[in-house]
């Protein structure tokens, strides 16, 4: 498989040999993404058995890193590692309990669930967003709501807010807002959509006055549709007004009235320097369309989707990795990019969709090593075999094949770092496809997310080596949280997991109120989950805090 790195300006790394969609838009991303999906056959036409990955014991070497004194921004910190200090160590995290919900009670026909962020904690609240945009303020101590700010705008997701300086910054569907933290008034709105297939979908980032946010081709009426760009915005923090914008499309490879694709569904991270790295989500039509068979509207890599982009603070493009040209199969590398350090130096660690775990130089976007994680069935190249089809192409991809990672596979939520370690939520599921698209039902396909498993991945960030591989029986759509040797993770059936991250045993298994999708947040003694993916109906959508000694109880569980 062959991967393109280059720098803008200067020394270009050599050529190496070679989502988000996120867990909350999974169905609506499948269901609009191609018009020339086929509509005939289903699993049981095809047998796709997930390759799961084989349970690696092990021991993982100590942290190296800094944790986060708390989690005061969407990824803990700027280098978006996940990774904070708390007072919850494998010998006590058994003695977590509950000890307050919040409901949630939006309506969900037009959103895949109602709850799928990580919130951020500042000074005793807590700080989140649902799936229609509602920001709400919560006590830590009490779980009351101080206040809420309803939107009413459903998107997929996964959401978020950023705080800073006593401001709240968040996204709706088509804008970027800015709420008081105290009482949660508006400040001000700033529309960045520029038509009606765009839309917003992250938690904003936010640096040296400057808040970040990225539109996505993607909304709740469609997915993927002709002319939806991802472009990055920079505001002045105080007004709203744009300072720059960067966008990770540009032009649509020429066919703006077919392609799409790009934006950000994470925040950015930073380095000291203010610099800023993305992850850039994938290109559109995912496999093509029947004018335009095996991405052949949208010929050559497509950058820069699939890729990670560092831009200096005023929006110079510096270098780009790009992990999968020509993606046909919606393989993004929408998580945020990991800042750490290996062997001595500065390195950017990221993974997405494709199930490739990646790491690079900081400073150059040189590859310095790939892990694949996860179930594979071999069409990693297929990107490369059709870069430049044509509507006469015939034979470059079998006529029926299983692929993994599937539309719902890889690595879908954001990674974590203790400085040694990366920390990976694998969801392992294959498909049935044809070069046209995904074969079988929706519900057939909604029933195979339902069976599909996934596994928890500790790999060295010296080597790349798996340093252990504990696997779920249900598809860990809730990221990786470490605090000092726990890592967290949820998974769709409703479940919130914590393993041991010297050696991948689960320390705790214990069942939430209803399916989740959606990550979580450690600080101080407590742990915040949310529970917002209901699919029976006597499942409860809610925010559930876990905090160390308490000893409340859920109003119902999804069971065991």
């Amino acid at each position: 498989m062959s991967k393109r790195a280059r720098t803008t300006g200067g020394r270009r790394p050599a050529v190496a040999v070679a989502a988000f969609v996120v867990a909350a838009g999974l169905i609506a991303a499948c269901s609009g993404s191609s018009s020339s999906s086929s509509g005939g056959g289903g699993p049981s036409a095809l047998a796709c058995p997930s390759r799961h990955g084989t349970a690696v014991a092990g021991t993982a070497p100590a942290a190296t890193g800094r944790p986060a004194a708390g989690w005061t921004l969407p990824g803990a910190d700027l280098a978006n590692t996940r990774d904070v200090a708390s007072a919850i160590t494998s010998a006590n995290v058994s003695k977590l309990g509950v000890a307050w919900t919040v409901p949630l009670t939006i309506p969900t026909a037009r959103t895949d669930g109602a709850y799928a962020t990580t919130p951020v904690i500042v000074d005793g609240v807590v700080y989140v967003q649902d799936l229609e945009s509602d920001v709400l303020a919560i006590s830590l101590a009490t779980g009351k709501v101080l206040w809420r700010h309803d939107y009413n705008s459903p998107n997929g997701g996964p959401d978020g807010v950023n705080v800073a300086g006593g401001v709240v910054y968040a996204a709706t569907a088509t804008s970027a807002v800015a709420l008081d933290a105290a009482t949660g008034a508006q400040l001000w709105s700033r529309t960045l959509t520029g038509n009606d297939h765009e839309g917003i979908a992250m938690a904003p980032g936010y640096d040296h006055g400057t808040v970040y946010v990225s539109t996505v081709p993607a909304n709740v009426t469609g997915q993927y549709l002709p002319g939806g760009q991802g472009i990055l915005f920079a505001l002045n923090a105080r007004t709203g007004v744009p300072q720059w914008s960067w966008n990770s499309v540009p032009g649509l490879w020429g066919n703006p009235g077919v392609n799409s694709g790009g934006g950000l569904w994470y925040t950015p991270s930073f380095d000291a320097q203010g610099n800023l790295y993305l992850g850039v989500a994938n290109p559109a039509p995912i496999f093509g369309t029947s004018k335009y068979p095996l991405g052949s509207s949208r010929p050559g890599p497509d950058l820069y989707t699939d890729s990670v982009v560092k831009l200096s603070p005023a929006g110079k493009l510096l270098w780009y990795y790009q992990l999968t040209p020509h993606d046909l199969y919606d393989w993004d590398l929408q998580d945020a990019p990991v800042l750490s350090t290996a062997n001595g130096r500065p390195v950017v660690i990221d993974g997405g969709k494709a199930g490739i775990l990646i790491e690079l130089d900081a400073q150059t976007g040189k590859l310095l090593w790939q892990r694949p994680v996860g179930g594979h069935d071999g069409h990693q190249d297929d990107g490369l075999l059709t870069e430049h089809a044509t509507a006469a192409s015939r034979g470059l991809l079998p006529a029926r094949y299983c692929l993994e990672p599937s539309i719902f596979g890889g690595i879908l939520t954001q990674l974590a770092s203790n400085g040694a370690t990366t920390f990976a939520a694998v969801n392992d599921l294959a498909l049935p496809a044809t070069p046209a698209g995904y074969t079988g039902s929706a519900a057939a396909v909604i029933g195979d997310i339902a069976k599909a498993t996934g596994e928890m991945v500790a790999v060295s960030q010296d080597t790349g080596t798996i340093e252990w591989d504990t696997l779920l029986p249900s598809s860990p759509y809730g990221a990786a949280t470490v605090t000092n040797d726990v890592v967290f993770t949820t998974t769709s059936h409703g479940d919130l997991y914590a393993l041991d991250a010297t050696t991948g045993t689960i320390l705790l298994k214990t069942p939430m109120t209803a399916g989740t999708n959606a990550p979580v947040a450690v600080d101080g003694d407590y742990v915040i989950a949310g529970a917002g993916a209901a699919l029976p109906p006597n499942q409860r959508n809610m925010i559930i805090a876990y905090k160390l000694g308490a000893t409340g109880k859920l109003p119902d569980t999804v069971g065991s």
